[in-house]
């Protein structure tokens, strides 16, 4: 599992060696030693040759300027041709020094030279953007600013070659990850000491690219993690397996509460989530006509047209293509929100369940959606400041509403009331998808209705057990994701696609 922290957190670990005598220079080379090594890794893994490569570093006058310094004169000294924009004038005094010393070139960033810091910088095979670190405040100003819209952007500056971020992209939020414009795509981070929250939620994780820690000693320092992402080895750990005697009741039971008129084909595709995910039985509740084609698709699902309330389940999955005129339905939904047990609430169930609620109920909004939910409660941001902040917004969302909310996007984010956030990102682009998101309802329900009593496993974690509701969710999207890339294989997808692969990836990672 990958936890992740603030720029705050890893900040107030390193304080304390900080104050020790050539600590802080200690920690500095390690950071430099950790981005110069990933540096020839990466440009070696892309067929590139070291010696005669051109790097370009943008440094800043603080510390991450300093990191991304002492790294380039490492890089120096193996035959690159380095070459250190100064986007402030000023640099740290010992990484300038031990830049010079390698034989780096330095050109002063002013007004007047950012077409020719440009030029150069876009010439190189590699940029390091060492900028600004996880201490700034806001984005970048002045002749930097107006140096990242050219790399960004101007003809014929625009930089192809490897972007390196040095702990961070420059202007990106390192505890939220919302992101002040010109930021520079990398396309691998190296941060230092832990991940940072900022890099894996939206929209900082867009300029991220690949994150890559180095260890730099303070890791026993760090405090509870401000944000976890579960791995391929945590989902071989926590996903259910059927013992030996288990039986289909054992194994789960779930009700199911979707379709309409005018959207039956979210019932079927739900019912398919859920059932490739392992679930012992699916239970549908429904119109006939919607009942009969959810029969049809997948006759293992037992479907009725009777209430909630006499339905035995471990969980349910309420709203996947209900819209206002699904009376009956809608009814049902909020009749299945008040037995207590454990509800998946997609879409069309969101307006009708009531203002207080429990852990156990995972709201799945996309962002639209998630901004209306926000107003219900008396907070408006529109949904491009819900994009625009997505790890802030999931968290006021769980706060607010007392559930856990599952925020679905590039990358998914699922909070906790509690305020614990997972990060989920495996799934391909191709997966924005018509139907995409009634599967995902339909293995988040399958998992809840199989996981609900497991808290042990997730305690191993350091999971507490109200807590286990927001890690259910993220192995669902975890699951999910991982079935839509698998299915999709670099081309277009389909839902009932993804539904397929879901089994796959439930048995094979």
């Amino acid at each position: 599992m990958i936890s992740a922290y603030t720029g705050t957190q890893v900040r107030t670990a390193e304080e304390p060696f900080l104050l020790e005598d050539g600590v802080g220079a200690v920690l500095m080379q390690r950071a430099a030693y950790g981005l110069a090594n990933a540096v020839v890794r990466e440009v070696r893994a892309r067929g590139g040759r070291l010696y005669g490569a051109s790097v370009t570093v943008l440094a800043g006058k603080g510390n991450n300027g300093g990191d991304g310094l002492f790294a380039a004169a490492m890089l120096a000294r193996r035959g690159m041709r380095t070459t250190a924009v100064l986007t402030a004038g000023e640099a740290h005094p010992d990484g300038l020094a031990a830049f010079q010393a390698a034989g780096g070139r330095v050109l002063r960033l002013t007004p007047e030279n950012v077409a020719v810091a440009a030029a150069a910088a876009a010439g190189a095979g590699v940029v390091i953007d060492a900028v600004l670190g996880t201490g700034a405040q806001g984005g970048l100003r002045g002749p930097a600013a107006a140096l990242i819209d050219a790399l960004t952007g101007a003809p014929g500056h625009s930089h192809s070659g490897l972007v390196v971020a040095c702990d961070i992209p420059s202007g990106v939020d390192a505890d939220t990850g919302v992101a002040h414009a010109p930021v520079l795509g990398a396309d691998i981070t190296v941060t230092f000491g832990a991940a940072k929250a900022g890099l894996l939620a939206d929209p900082g994780a867009d300029f991220a690219g690949r994150v890559q820690v180095i260890p730099i000693g303070i890791e026993a320092a760090l405090a509870e993690p401000a944000l976890r992402r579960f791995e391929a080895e945590d989902l071989s750990a926590l996903l259910p397996h059927p013992a030996r005697r288990s039986h289909k009741y054992s194994r789960g039971v779930l009700g199911v509460v979707a379709g309409s008129q005018q959207y039956p084909g979210a019932a079927v595709l739900a019912c398919r989530g859920a059932l490739a995910s392992g679930v012992g039985m699916v239970r549908y509740l429904g119109p006939p006509d919607v009942a009969d084609l959810v029969r049809r698709s997948c006759p293992e699902v037992v479907c009725g047209s009777g209430s909630a309330a006499d339905t035995h389940v471990q969980a349910w999955l309420l709203g996947p293509g209900l819209d206002e005129q699904a009376h009956e339905q809608l009814a049902r939904v909020r009749d299945a929100a008040a037995t207590g047990l454990p509800v998946v609430a997609d879409a069309g169930a969101l307006p009708a369940l009531p203002l207080a609620l429990a852990p156990q109920f995972v709201l799945t909004p996309h962002a639209g959606e998630l901004a209306a939910l926000l107003a219900r409660y008396g907070a408006e941001p529109g949904r491009p400041e819900v994009e625009d902040a997505t790890l802030a917004a999931v968290r006021r969302a769980g706060e607010l509403t007392g559930a856990t909310v599952l925020l679905k996007g590039a990358t998914t984010l699922v909070a906790a009331p509690s305020g614990t956030v997972f990060s989920q990102a495996e799934a391909t682009p191709w997966l924005a998808t018509a139907g995409s998101g009634d599967v995902l309802a339909g293995v988040l329900g399958s998992l809840l209705a199989q996981l609900a009593g497991n808290s042990g496993a997730f305690a191993a974690y350091g999971i507490p057990a109200a807590d286990r509701w927001a890690a259910i969710a993220a192995l669902a999207a975890s699951v999910h994701g991982r079935a839509g890339s698998r299915a999709s294989r670099g081309g277009p997808v389909t839902a009932s696609d993804v539904a397929k692969s879901v089994r796959e990836v439930m048995t094979k990672v």
